[in-house]
């Protein structure tokens, strides 16, 4: 299997971590970079020629939200092709119809167990056909 990427932004340090050690078990081959806060994270795909198969970018982070981060990314020539998967707590409509409409390509409710992220994961980077919605905790 080939070497794949992703990009994760999240101020969460234990959500990364976690985050890393479920894309590890779901695709070994998998490198993901990752950036602590929406400001660092558009100023590195801004500044960079780097592509990744996926962007993953968690909603609340302080100064620059993750829906700010979607529409920075989709305005990006590069990144257009890229599935960006918003990565959240929040099951709220508004965040959803709000990010839906700032161009995300699918809405992931963080999974209360690790197996659970694991699966949707191996699902995601198989690019198994999946509603934009997606919520295992339900």
């Amino acid at each position: 299997m080939s070497t794949g990427s992703c990009f994760l932004v999240d101020d969460d340090a234990d959500d990364r971590e976690i985050f890393a050690m479920a894309l590890k078990k779901a695709h070994a081959s998998y490198v993901c970079d990752m950036a602590k806060n929406g400001a660092d994270a558009i100023k590195a795909m801004q500044e960079s020629d780097i592509v990744p198969g996926y962007i993953f970018v968690d909603l609340n982070m302080p100064m620059i939200s993750g829906k700010e981060c979607v529409e920075a990314f989709k305005k990006i020539d590069r990144l257009a092709n890229v599935p960006v998967i918003v990565y959240t707590t929040s099951s709220h409509p508004k965040d959803v119809e709000d990010v839906k409409n700032a161009g995300a390509d699918h809405y992931l409710v963080k999974p209360n167990s690790f197996s659970a992220l694991v699966g949707i994961l191996e699902e995601l980077l198989t690019k198994k056909e999946l509603p934009f919605y997606i919520d295992a905790n339900n």
